[in-house]
């Protein structure tokens, strides 16, 4: 029996339109299993409190298959504890309660879970079973603990003896309860842009908006980080990136004062001067709200991502460390100490695990070798096309999208919708996503541009067009309507950035042929809460000489996405969109051929021209890799499995991630 034969026997090989003979098919693609090729550790939640026996420790939850809440002595770095959270992804909210437990809240499911000394973890399940992200936690009296969520902007309690008790929605404005504290019976809790803070009181629950400070604008601006420390409340207003920490006297009622440039993600709790440590401009340093001065450090906290992941205090019985010394996690596991008396001041790293990176993109460089980046805590690695190995690995930020142009890899990065260029010709330095780093060459990757004026998040969409580089882009939380970005590498300036190509829409997919842009749009925007107006995605076309919409079309009815799009060797363009597969003459403006996958309406989905056998292949709603050959319309399911990320290199083998996990496809069919 023939392999063809073998396959339709098996139901493998679907016949969905005969446009010619089948190509012959020499042997049977192989698939090799290439490993984890991103695997770093990344801590978001934190908190310095009792751990394992009752000794001070830094916790910090990790991201991971499944996320870890790991204990860590502060004297050493060493791991004194590491606990399974099943089912949780990763946390951005960890605290202490009084009575010694530490509660985690996850994202992905929504689960809560406490650590006891004498338990271990349980896992208490969803608090609200409408809410799939916890964002914070907070400590109140005994065991209880209060949480923010969205995306129904939900606030809750929790007590090991009463159970949940759900506060409601604190406004009807805002899907993000963002940060959460509390003291003395009041709950205070940020929001979302634009940034709200509001005092709950615990008992009644009874709320009230506290006003927006004395020049500020809250439109685009995020109540990021909110804490409570010896009668004063410090809220960080703006975003992941460093922003004005704002001054509340409880007391008094009023906003007492405003601190620049201040890092978050906490600030530590008071000493026995009232007075706080943060990281502020880079630099640790001590904020003494009566007196309203500030004194550095000189514990320098450097890079993009100079948040602590946890900052308190603990006795380290160490000979330079007397007393009570500040210690704090920042997010790849470093851990720094400062003491006060002193002045002694180190980092070291601690032994905390790196867990698996879901793979986020891949793309072939301009040497040849293979790219990877990843979700969340990014990271970015090489691989060796001959071996599959990997070269090299880097801290970087999470990655939406690659694409070589011009002897350069350029990357788009989230948020903030920013293109960086790297050479591999040249060292890699990135002073952005190293926590010390020391000087170096000229950055690579260097930062070119991003589109955070423009609202937008992600540029989910990179392509080689001609002398320049196009980038597609998706918008933040409240916003619709991607820009069109057109780069000139030559000049080092923006030839062209546009919003709202296609009204209310984000561009997920770029291909480019003859002076034109072809763009794949989604209804959605950059982060789901953002409800949309469009009923289906487009197809368009923009000329790059012109800077100008020649003509757009539907080409999907009904379907939310075009994710990706590519030219076959006859000049077709040819879309993916749920379960279709679509062909498009471009001279004609519209669909000559359509193929039918399945009835999915998902906004996942990957498609690449192979132009060593002259086949598509793609990777179809998350469910499997298939091939499909454009004159036959013939398409084979090549291994099911949760995939979401393809490309093509110039080899003829076929790179796809399921998850953390890359895999290569090699012996594929030919003519």
């Amino acid at each position: 029996m023939t392999l063809m034969k073998r396959l339709l026997a098996c139901g493998m090989v679907t016949a969905l339109a005969v446009l010619g003979a089948a190509p012959a098919v020499a042997s049977a693609p192989r698939v090799e299993d290439l490993g984890v090729p991103l695997e770093d550790v990344l801590l978001i939640g934190g908190v310095v409190a009792p751990g394992p026996g009752g000794r001070t420790v830094l916790w910090g939850a990790s991201s991971g298959a499944p996320a870890h809440l790991n204990a860590v002595d502060p004297a050493t770095g060493a791991e004194v504890g590491r606990y399974d959270l099943p089912g949780a992804a990763g946390s951005w909210a960890v605290d202490a309660a009084p009575d010694g437990g530490v509660y985690v809240g996850t994202y992905g499911d929504g689960r809560l879970y406490r650590w006891t000394d004498q338990g271990g973890v349980q896992d208490l399940g969803r608090p609200l079973p409408s809410e799939n992200f916890i964002w914070t936690v907070a400590a109140g009296e005994g065991a209880t603990v209060y949480g923010g969520t969205s995306p129904g902007g939900r606030l809750f309690a929790y007590d090991p003896a009463t159970g949940v008790r759900d506060y409601g929605r604190l406004s009807p404005s805002h899907a993000y309860v963002r940060s959460v504290s509390y003291a003395d019976g009041k709950i205070y809790a940020g929001t979302e842009a634009p940034a709200a803070v509001f005092e709950i009181d615990a008992a009644s629950g009874a709320t009230r908006q506290l006003p927006t400070p004395d020049g500020l604008d809250p439109a685009g601006k995020w109540a990021y980080d909110v804490n409570v420390a010896a009668g004063y409340l410090y809220v960080r207003f703006g975003g992941s990136s460093p922003g004005p920490l704002h001054v509340w006297d409880i007391a008094a009622g009023r906003w007492s004062d405003t601190l620049d440039v201040a890092h978050g993600l906490d600030v530590s709790p008071p000493d026995d001067d009232g007075a706080v440590y943060l990281v502020k401009s880079g630099e640790l340093v001590r904020y003494d709200p009566r007196t309203k001065g500030t004194t550095g450090t000189g514990v320098p906290i450097t890079g993009r991502v100079a948040n602590t992941r946890g900052i308190g205090w603990a006795e380290l019985g160490l000979p330079d460390y007397p007393g009570k010394s500040v210690v704090g996690l920042l997010w790849r596991g470093l851990m720094f100490r400062y003491n006060p008396q002193t002045g002694a001041k180190s980092f070291v790293q601690t032994a905390v695990k790196g867990e698996p990176i879901d793979v986020t993109a891949l793309a072939e460089g301009p040497d040849g070798r293979m790219y990877a980046g990843g979700f969340l805590n990014g990271g970015f690695a090489a691989l060796d096309p001959e071996t599959g190995k990997r070269e090299e690995f880097h801290t970087f930020s999470q990655s939406e999208d690659m694409t070589a142009h011009d002897g350069k890899l350029y990357i788009g990065a989230y948020p903030e919708a920013r293109v960086y260029a790297y050479d591999p010709a040249l060292p890699w330095n990135s002073t952005e996503y190293s926590p010390s780093p020391e000087p170096g060459p000229a950055a690579n990757p260097a930062r070119l541009f991003d589109l955070a004026a423009d609202q937008q998040i992600r540029p989910r969409a990179l392509v080689s067009a001609g002398r320049y580089l196009a980038a597609g882009t998706m918008p933040d939380l409240g916003h619709l309507g991607g820009v069109l970005a057109v780069w000139d590498p030559r000049t080092g300036t923006l030839k062209h950035a546009q919003r709202h190509v296609v009204k209310d829409q984000s561009i997920v997919s770029l291909a480019y042929h003859d002076g034109v842009l072809y763009g794949g749009t989604s209804i959605y925007s950059g982060q789901s809460a953002t409800p949309p107006t469009q009923p289906e995605a487009k197809l368009f076309a923009w000329s790059v000489k012109e800077n100008r919409l020649l003509w757009e079309i539907v080409p999907a009815p009904g379907k939310p996405a075009v994710p990706a799009l590519a030219f076959d060797d006859r000049g077709r363009l040819w879309g993916i969109a749920g379960g279709e597969v679509f062909a498009v003459s471009t001279a004609a403006r519209k669909v000559v051929e359509r193929v039918t996958l399945s009835g999915s309406k998902s906004a996942s989905g990957q498609l690449a021209f192979n132009r060593r056998d002259h086949v598509l292949y793609g990777a179809h709603a998350g469910q499997y890799v298939f091939s499909l050959d454009p004159r036959t319309g013939r398409h084979t399911v090549l291994r099911q499995g949760p995939v979401h990320q393809l490309a093509v290199h110039g080899s003829g083998d076929v790179y796809f991630a399921e998850g953390p996990r890359l895999f290569r496809l090699t012996g594929q069919q030919t003519r």
